[in-house]
C-alpha cells in the first residue's frame, strides 16, 4: 500500500470550508494516512501555502501505528498535547494550526504534507519550519500531501 494522507474535512484539490480558516472556527481539519514505509519511526505534519509561502502550522510529530493513523483535527495545540506529541510555531507566531487567511484576490493553495522520518526528531514543542525542516532533511523515508484551496 503507498503511503498516503487524505482528508474527510474536503476532497483532494477542493475548497478548504470556512470553518478550518480565519474566517470561521480556525481548526485544524482531521486527516488521516495509510502506507506508512517500513522504518518510520516518526511522521511530521506540516501545512503550508505554496503561494506565499507562508507555514499554517506544523500540526504536530506523530509516532508511528502504535499511535494511530489520523490526527483528528480542531484545535492542534489542545489536541496534541493530550496525546503527548509535540506541535510547532506557525507563521503566525501561534502555537499549531492556523488556518487560511489569504488576501482578497484570486484562491490560494494549502498542502497538508506528511512525511516519514526514520528517526524521532530532537525538535522541541514550539519550534517553527526554520527548526524543523532542517531537523528532517536527511530523515525523510516518503511524504505525500493532501491539497486545499480557500479564497476570499
Amino acid at each position: 500500500m503507498p503511503f498516503s494522507l487524505k482528508s474527510p474535512a474536503f476532497a483532494n484539490g477542493g475548497e478548504i470550508p470556512k470553518r478550518y480558516t480565519c474566517d470561521g472556527a480556525d481548526l485544524s481539519p482531521a486527516v488521516a494516512w495509510d502506507g506508512v514505509p517500513a522504518g518510520a519511526l516518526s511522521l511530521a505534519l506540516i501545512a503550508v501555502d505554496r503561494m506565499r509561502p507562508w507555514g499554517h502550522g506544523h500540526i504536530g510529530s506523530f509516532g508511528t501505528s502504535r499511535q494511530g493513523h489520523s490526527h483528528a483535527g480542531g484545535r492542534a495545540e489542545d489536541r496534541i498535547a493530550r496525546q503527548g506529541r509535540a506541535s510547532g510555531r506557525n507563521d503566525f507566531k501561534r502555537i499549531g494550526y492556523g488556518g487560511p487567511c489569504p488576501p482578497p484576490g484570486k484562491p490560494h493553495r494549502y498542502f497538508f504534507k506528511l512525511y516519514a522520518l526514520d528517526a524521532k526528531l530532537d525538535v522541541k514543542a514550539g519550534a517553527g519550519r526554520n527548526e524543523l525542516e532542517p531537523a528532517m532533511k536527511r530523515h525523510i523515508l516518503s511524504q505525500t500531501e493532501w491539497m486545499g484551496t480557500y479564497r476570499r
